[in-house]
């Protein structure tokens, strides 16, 4: 949790026992200012480098990654209390991303020709925008950051970070970072500053695209701001995501994958599972093992080898999630599971497991963002999928079923999300696409998309002479 001691100071909070960890000054409008005049700066210069040019640092600050592991692996988790080995999984991504996108770039980025209509030649260039603002959320710190920077920096843009307060720590030792991989001055400028002039930055003349990741009410908010200025905006927001267990799904695989998929990084994931959808054929067994699963995970110290769940990041977020539970239940839900508040220091939540959710239940219509699952009886495989649409959020979600070539034409033709996972649980690729449709925000991440979400797609047109 980050807590404001004055106006001009605020301090990260360990989740896992409730004290400080550090100070830190916010900056001031004048320094704000100076920091994106050099953002521009830097991207004049920077833009007229070579893709490869570009690679060769991006593929350093993927080694630097991993030089630095240990030490940004423990920040994370002193910041946000995510377990320590997902942690150290979260640098290995991030150094995937940096790998993926130096060997990629160049072929994505590439000029194509085309014929046009008079005989004459079309050339579509990719030039790239300049000054690119990202506020970034808590849950992965160091990904959200490296899946919007590496990206920008490929394509030629400079990068402005604003991340969540209570993982500042992250921001500044991944500046460190690419300053040590040898990034150019200005390219990457992390903004510690409040709500008011994050705003300020949004109206900058010299900013030219902004990208959020964060909540539907913040999309909605900065969506406004951003398009009120004519800017180009990435969303990337929240979801309920369904998990569908169909009638000839393997009920263990899906037990194994579902709690992974609902527990992994404390339950804080935008693309977690979070609703699961049984069909009254497999209903009773898959409840059965997953209420027995949830119950014997082990709630305790994120840094301990042995605990499968630590505590949330912040405490207004567990009381947030408790209010869920309670509201819900109020209205119909019954708890298996969890859904009590344990005594002593940190911010922890258990596993917490949801029966009897329908609409009406903040388990059924919003999204829970921790380690609480809502189990729903579906009466066939038909009408599991029209509950899992049954959404105002469409991020992502995931089949279990034997029969993978009906599981795909069920993904592809019928489930409105961005992603869909069979037979497994989500986690981002370097390589795929990543976002979401409906409240879960718009364009991509991932894939090669990304490097084009900030650029000027340039007809030039030759005429046949």
């Amino acid at each position: 949790m980050a807590t404001t001691t004055t106006d001009k100071t605020f301090k990260t909070i360990n989740p896992a026992n409730g004290k400080a960890l550090t100070t830190h000054t916010l900056m001031t409008d004048a320094q704000v200012a100076d920091t994106i005049q050099k953002s521009h700066e830097a991207f004049k210069k920077w833009r007229f480098k070579s893709v490869e040019e570009r690679g060769k640092i991006i593929s350093a600050i993927g080694e630097e990654l991993q030089n630095y592991k240990k030490e940004l692996a423990d920040m994370m988790t002193s910041e946000m209390g995510k377990l320590l080995t997902q942690s150290e999984q979260e640098v290995d991504l991030c150094s995937a991303i940096c790998s993926f996108s130096a060997k990629n770039a160049p072929d994505a980025l590439k000029s194509e020709e085309r014929e046009i209509s008079d005989g004459g030649r079309g050339i579509i260039t990719y030039s790239p925008l300049g000054v690119i603002y990202g506020i970034q959320p808590w849950n992965y710190p160091a990904y959200q950051v490296i899946r919007y920077t590496i990206a920008n920096l490929m394509a030629g843009n400079s990068v402005l970070l604003k991340h969540a307060e209570n993982v500042t720590g992250t921001a500044k030792l991944l500046k460190s970072i690419f300053d040590t991989a040898g990034l150019p001055e200005g390219l990457f400028s992390v903004l510690v500053i409040t709500h008011d002039q994050s705003d300020t930055i949004i109206e900058h003349e010299l900013v030219r695209g902004v990208t959020l990741t964060g909540s539907p009410g913040a999309g909605k908010k900065i969506g406004e701001k951003a398009g009120g200025e004519l800017k180009k905006m990435v969303l990337e927001l929240g979801s309920n995501d369904a998990y569908l267990i169909l009638d000839d799904a393997d009920i263990d695989l899906a037990v194994e994958k579902c709690i992974q998929g609902r527990i992994y990084n404390n339950g804080e994931t935008c693309i977690a599972a979070k609703r699961f959808i049984a069909t009254e054929a497999v209903y009773d067994e898959f409840r059965e093992k997953f209420v027995k699963g949830m119950k014997a995970l082990k709630l305790g110290d994120p840094t301990d080898s042995e605990t499968d769940l630590g505590p949330m990041a912040r405490k207004d977020l567990r009381e947030k999630l408790h209010e869920q539970v309670q509201k819900s239940v109020q209205h119909g839900a019954e708890i298996l599971c969890g859904g009590k508040l344990p005594e002593g220091d940190g911010f922890y939540y258990p596993a917490t497991v949801l029966v009897q959710v329908s609409e009406g239940q903040p388990a059924y219509d919003d999204e829970l963002f921790g380690p609480v699952a809502s189990l729903i009886k579906a009466k066939d495989n038909e009408d599991a999928m029209r509950i899992a649409n049954d959404s105002r959020f469409g991020l992502g979600g995931g089949i279990f079923s034997k029969n993978v070539d009906k599981a795909v034409e069920m993904a592809s033709k019928y489930f409105d999300t961005g992603m869909v996972f069979i037979n497994s649980f989500g986690l981002a690729e370097p390589n795929m696409p990543f976002g979401g449709v409906k409240n879960s925000g718009y364009g991509r991440e991932h894939g090669g998309f990304g490097m084009k979400e900030f650029v000027n797609a340039k007809s030039i047109m030759i005429g046949d002479a």
